[in-house]
Parts: C-alpha cells; sequence; structure tokens
C-alpha cells in the first residue's frame, strides 16, 4: 500500500534529472516567494481536461497535444504564441474531419521549460561545464555564468507562463479560434506549400457546412462550440520544488491540484515506482502523462499504473508511446496487452519524435519526418491489430518556418538545416510538416472508423 502523501512527500525519495543548485538558501526562497504567487490554471479546468480525456479513452474523441521542445525566454513572442496556437487549429480541423470526433487540444506551452538531460555535463574544446537544462535552469550559453542553476529563473518562467496562459485563452475564447476563420489560419509560408493548397480545400467545405447550418438557425452566437474551443497547457514534471510550490488544495473539493499546468506528464528516464517524480504526481488530481519507452517491461508499467491512477479512473492517465520507428511493432503488443489484461482504462498516444533523433553529419540533431510518419503508422497498426483505440498523438512542433526536421513534402535536405535552426534542444516540425502529418493522420483515423463500421472509431465493451 502506498504511503500517506504530501505535497512534499517526494522530498523522501530518490531523484534523478535534477540540478546541482549551488545556493540551498536561495532556493528554498524561491520556492516560498512561488508559494504565495497565484495560481496559473484552475482546478475546474483540469477536470474539464479529465472529462475530455475520458471520452477520449473510450474512443469517442482525440488527442492532439504538441509545442515546444523546450520553450526559451528569448524567444518568447506574442507572435510566436499566435503561430503555434493557429497551427494546433488547423491540425485539430484536419484531424476532426478524419476522425468524425472532437479533438481535444493540449500545448507543449506556458511551462515546458525543463529538459532531462542524457550527461549532467558537456564539454568543448577541452572545457567541462554543467549541461543546458532548459532556461527554467540555465543559460544555452556555453560559460561558467551561463550554466551555473540559478532558481531565480523559476520567477520569469512563472512570468512568461501566466503570460502565454492569458494570450492563449484570449485566442481560444476571443473569437480567433471561430471556425469561420478557417481560412485565416492559413496564413504565412504554409499558405503557398502544398499543404496549404489542401488545407483550402478542407476550409471551403467546412464555409459550406457553416453556410448550410446558418440557413438552418445553427449559428455561433447560438452554438459557441463554433467561435470559441478548450485548449490546455501541459509540460513534463522535472523540477518538483517549482511544481510543489505551485501545488493547491481546491476550495470546492478540498483535493491537491498542481497548478502550473492542466497537464503534467512523467518522463522516459523519471518513470521508475519508487522515484520521486512518480511520488508526486501520484497526489495531485490533474490528469496525467507518461512516457512509454522501448526500455519499459509489461510488469513495471502495470505497477506504475496502479500508482498514478488507483481509481482506474478514465482520463485520468494518458500513456505517451516513443519506441522508435524500428522498435514499435515488437515493443509495444505486449505493453497493450498487459494494459488490457488487467482492464487498465487508459489513453494511448503516439510521440513519435523522441525515438526518432539522430546526428547528421554537419553535427546537427535532426529527425526524419518518414521516420516520425513510420512510427505513427507502426502505432496504428499495433492498436488496430490488438482491437485497441490509438488515441493520440505527441509532436514537438512549432508555428515558424524552421528547417530542423529533414524531408516532407518541403524536402529539406541535410544542407538546409543551417538555414533556420533555432531550437534549444530537440529538432521540431515546422508548420507546414506538422499540417503534412495531421493530413496523413486524418486519412489513418478515416481508414480505421470505417475498418470499424461506423461513425464511432472502436465499440467499447
Amino acid at each position: 500500500m502506498a504511503s500517506k502523501w504530501t505535497p512534499s512527500s517526494w522530498r523522501e525519495k530518490p531523484i534523478v534529472q535534477q540540478p546541482d543548485w549551488p545556493d540551498a538558501a536561495k532556493l528554498a526562497e524561491v520556492e516560498a516567494t512561488l508559494a504565495n504567487y497565484p495560481p496559473l490554471v484552475f482546478a475546474g479546468e483540469a477536470r474539464r481536461l479529465t472529462e475530455q480525456l475520458a471520452r477520449v479513452a473510450d474512443g469517442k474523441a482525440f488527442l492532439l497535444q504538441g509545442g515546444d521542445c523546450a520553450e526559451s525566454f528569448a524567444e518568447f513572442h506574442a507572435d510566436n504564441i499566435r503561430d503555434t496556437f493557429r497551427v494546433l487549429l488547423q491540425m485539430a480541423v484536419v484531424l476532426t474531419f478524419g476522425a468524425s470526433c472532437p479533438v481535444v487540444k493540449m500545448g507543449r506551452m506556458a511551462g515546458q521549460f525543463a529538459k532531462p538531460r542524457t550527461d549532467d555535463f558537456e564539454t568543448q574544446d577541452g572545457v567541462t561545464l554543467p549541461s543546458y537544462r532548459g532556461d527554467i535552469v540555465n543559460g544555452m550559453e556555453f560559460t561558467e555564468e551561463a550554466r551555473r542553476p540559478d532558481p531565480e529563473r523559476w520567477l520569469k518562467a512563472y512570468s512568461q507562463s501566466a503570460s502565454t496562459l492569458n494570450l492563449l485563452r484570449a485566442f481560444a475564447q476571443g473569437g480567433f479560434a471561430d471556425l469561420h476563420r478557417v481560412h485565416r489560419w492559413n496564413l504565412g509560408f504554409v499558405a503557398e506549400s502544398s499543404q496549404g493548397e489542401q488545407y483550402r480545400e478542407l476550409a471551403d467545405r467546412i464555409d459550406e457546412t457553416l453556410g448550410f447550418m446558418e440557413a438552418c438557425g445553427l449559428t455561433s452566437e447560438t452554438i459557441p462550440q463554433i467561435r470559441e474551443t478548450d485548449f490546455f497547457t501541459s509540460h513534463e514534471a522535472l523540477l518538483l520544488g517549482y511544481e510543489e510550490a505551485l501545488t493547491r488544495t481546491d476550495s470546492l473539493t478540498g483535493e491537491w491540484y498542481d497548478c502550473s499546468a492542466h497537464f503534467l506528464w512523467v518522463g522516459d528516464r523519471t518513470r521508475q515506482a519508487d522515484n520521486a517524480q512518480v511520488e508526486f504526481l501520484r497526489g495531485v488530481k490533474n490528469p496525467l502523462g507518461m512516457k512509454v519507452g522501448p526500455t519499459m517491461e509489461a510488469d513495471d508499467l502495470i505497477r506504475i499504473i496502479d500508482l498514478l491512477n488507483p481509481d482506474n479512473a478514465p482520463g485520468r492517465l494518458t500513456l505517451i508511446c516513443r519506441m522508435g520507428a524500428d522498435k514499435v511493432e515488437v515493443k509495444l503488443p505486449p505493453l497493450v496487452r498487459a494494459v488490457e489484461r488487467e482492464g487498465c482504462r487508459v489513453v494511448w498516444s503516439c510521440d513519435p519524435m523522441h525515438g526518432n533523433t539522430v546526428a547528421s553529419s554537419s553535427g546537427y540533431k535532426t529527425r526524419h519526418v518518414d521516420r516520425i510518419l513510420e512510427e505513427v503508422r507502426g502505432f496504428f497498426a499495433v492498436h488496430q491489430g490488438e482491437g485497441t483505440y490509438a488515441g493520440g498523438v505527441h509532436f514537438e512542433m512549432t508555428g515558424q518556418d524552421v528547417t530542423e526536421c529533414m524531408g516532407g513534402a518541403q524536402a529539406i535536405t541535410e544542407h538546409a538545416l543551417a538555414d533556420r535552426y533555432h531550437t534549444h534542444c530537440d529538432p521540431r516540425l515546422n508548420a507546414s510538416q506538422a499540417l503534412e502529418l495531421a493530413f496523413v493522420i486524418s486519412d489513418m483515423l478515416k481508414d480505421a472508423r470505417q475498418q470499424n463500421g461506423g461513425s464511432r472509431i472502436r465499440a467499447v465493451s
């Protein structure tokens, strides 16, 4: 039986992937300051997300999660936030068309600052310094001062998250997400691509449908879902001092919620059953995610599911699979069978990014669009074969015209990576590549719906 949980009980557990904070007193001071700050999100919003994810678990909705690998202080700009939000809206429209069901929209935004690293230190030209762990910890510049972990950065990350959330709420509820604007989302470099043309054709069909609905008296004034949308935020719960400081008791239910984001996930490097991250997350009532990599064993998976979702509540837990294109059809089926055998009600989502990272000959970390797509296809094939529901996708992407992932319809070459390689950590899909994948996944969803005989993607027993 799990021991009694408190927001600080994680401090009694082993913890990995943490910076070596040089000043413990300063760290405690920042934690105390943050504990007095207002929540970034609210318990009712997190509960609404859990309800929507429960529909995904039941095969009645689809999850789209995407955004930056790691948000940066330097690239914080309203236009960047808008452009990523706009591409996610485009992708959601495309997926809704294919799945004929609602799409739950979730951004890796407003809090995705910390990054786990393979090595604690980095060496350049004979000089060894702490690895860059995201702007919330230290700076990217390879200097002793920049790489020194500084908890004061937590306050800047909080401020930037609050501003990002404010803008996202305005976009989602203030008219930007109105389906009547579906053509206006197709601006910039994407509009000139083949994906932009394909999207325009879909937008024309949506316009026709809206015109018919208006003729029947169904308008954005009478149906709020036409003019606004729900949009949720998520990030990896890595720096638990930051997460604890923003954990609050809900005044309506008396339950604990981590108010730094609507959805938190535990990474593949920190998901051990006796680890601090699992201990912290098991006690908050937010919907949770867990990255599931190729080293995951079925018994361990069930053990952690039992810790994070002991009540087996649908919508509480999303398993975000990141196997690699060459492993997904071998490693995933035993896990799916174990989860089904135990009757665990989870959302299955595919992260085709992290298992397909390679180094180019020129030294850039990159990903091949073909390999990303291959893993998505393998993920869908496994669930089709097991009679389970492939319920979501999880992309690292941006609304900007970057050149960080190779291939796709743009045919970005290794030589072109240097043109606009802006990521602070891992390579991201650009807007055109993200929309390209959305159309392919839409076709997969349509095929799965037709093979299962109707508008529902899966008949839930």
